[in-house]
């Protein structure tokens, strides 16, 4: 026979499974069984041997209870409503403590619009929900109003708890996912008494619909009405504890059950660049953009997609260090807005040439610079320099131009003519003398210097000439 175990601990029933029969003239009791994880993602766990009579593991005060640390493991995204049971039987602190259960299962969850969503149905002989599924999308806001639940105090209606659960959590409008979204709808019904109403039918209906039902019985909870309304596997699926003392350590088991080791996570994937979760505890790799995972599924080689002839560019492939690439285009090609052919570019329309003075285009995409009359070409091929300014015709010379290297220059006048004092514009001889004769003559002071200068003048104007003679029988 089996003897108790010390202290509060944790009981599994077994209901699927009956002990073999008890030896004659002794007793018959159920065997103990302890819980496992379920499956990752919710698929069904392996159940342990029967406790053994003695030594056997059992949750004690600040046990885990075999929960996976946190950060280890990820919970699966669920619909999950919590049907608690605050009738009569239930003094305030023993509701505390079943609050303080629920507080600590959500803990262990991924809580978030795209992970799990919690509501939680209050009943006794009412029913009443105290937030849906879509009204609180973080920890702290959904443990906040669960802790400022109140009993209703009266009454076991567990029937009426899990229809109204049904009709009225378990929708699209108060936050349940859509079927195709493949979202688990689970319950957890917790009760430490009979049900007043008939629970067969309601159960065997939300089992039906998909909701998953778990049972967790307290004290003088009834085995068989748990064992009517829970899901199979029942030893998966029922719970009972002596006290509501120890409910509080069930938290962990449920971690279990909606958790699965996440590689990811753990860091031990081995992964070169991605590690994607699939579930169940499952993982695979996947590479940056640009990259292909090599055969043995960890590592990853950048795609030279040049070399592959895949790119498409029309002229130029160039490769990029994140594996990926570009197209460029041949001097004088611009790349369409299709980023990969190209069309000869016209520079000389552009205005993006460089030339100095003229642009001209020999064929598409290319052209060559050229300079105004009296420029010459620099050796950039682009700039140009003065070569005559004379030649220029912008001296402004009225007779004679003179060059005097590449950017310097005077101007000169026929003979007979004398050069003015703005360096540019010429006079006749003879109006000059004419000019000069209008000056008062009378006086000896005035002729003489009236000869002087009319010899200044031709004498000026015999050396300019044989100047100019020499200069013209030069080779």
């Amino acid at each position: 026979m089996l003897r108790p175990f010390p202290g509060l601990l944790l009981l599994l029933w077994p209901l699927l499974l009956l002990p073999p029969p008890a030896a004659p003239g002794l007793p018959a009791r159920p065997g103990f069984w302890r819980l496992v994880p379920r499956g990752p993602l919710g698929s069904p766990g392996r159940r342990s041997a029967p406790a053994a009579p003695s030594g056997a593991p059992t949750l004690g005060p600040g046990q885990p209870g075999g929960a996976r640390g946190a950060g280890v493991c990820k919970s699966r995204p669920l619909d999950l409503v919590f049907i608690i049971d605050s009738s009569r039987s239930v003094r305030p602190l023993e509701f505390t403590k079943v609050k303080t259960f629920v507080s600590q299962i959500i803990d262990t969850l991924d809580i978030g619009p795209a992970d799990t969503r919690v509501a939680v149905v209050n009943y006794a002989s009412t029913v009443k929900i105290e937030f849906h599924l879509n009204t609180h999308s973080d920890k702290q806001s959904l443990k906040q109003a669960v802790a400022r639940i109140t009993p209703l105090s009266t009454g076991t209606m567990s029937g009426l708890a899990i229809q109204t659960a049904m009709d009225e959590a378990f929708t699209v409008e108060a936050g349940a996912r859509v079927p195709s979204y493949n979202i688990p709808k689970v319950a957890i019904i917790v009760t430490d008494g009979r049900p007043q109403d008939q629970v067969n039918e309601v159960a065997a209906r939300a089992r039906a619909s998909g909701i998953e039902l778990y049972a967790v019985g307290v004290d003088r909870a009834d085995m068989e009405s748990l064992k009517v309304i829970a899901s199979e596997p029942l030893d998966e699926h029922v719970f009972y504890v002596e006290t509501y003392g120890v409910i509080e350590k069930l938290s962990s088991r449920f971690q279990e059950t909606f958790c699965a080791p996440d590689p990811c996570m753990l860091g031990t994937h081995q992964c070169q660049h991605v590690c994607v979760s699939d579930g169940e505890g499952k993982h695979h790799c996947e590479c940056s953009q640009g990259y292909s995972l090599n055969a043995d599924g960890k590592t990853c080689s950048a795609i030279d997609k040049c070399a592959l002839n895949t790119h498409g560019c029309e002229h130029i492939c160039v490769n990029e260090r994140t594996g990926s690439y570009h197209c460029e285009c041949y001097e004088g090609y611009t790349l369409n807005e299709d980023r990969k052919t190209c069309s000869a570019q016209d520079q000389c329309a552009f205005g993006t040439h460089g030339c100095q003075h003229i642009c001209v285009n020999d064929r598409p995409g290319s052209h060559h610079c050229e300079c105004y009359q009296g420029y010459t070409l620099n050796e950039d091929n682009k700039t140009c320099s003065v070569r005559n300014r004379c030649a220029l015709g912008t001296h402004g010379c009225q007779h004679l131009c003179v060059s005097d290297g590449a950017a310097s220059y005077h101007c000169e006048c026929y003979p007979g003519f004398t050069l003015n004092e703005d360096k540019k514009t010429c006079s006749a001889i003879e109006e000059a003398r004419r000019l000069i004769s209008t000056e008062t003559a009378c006086g000896c002071e005035a002729t003489l210097a009236f000869q002087d200068k009319v010899s200044s003048y031709l004498q000026r104007l015999n050396t300019k000439h044989i100047l100019s003679g020499r200069f013209s029988a030069s080779p």
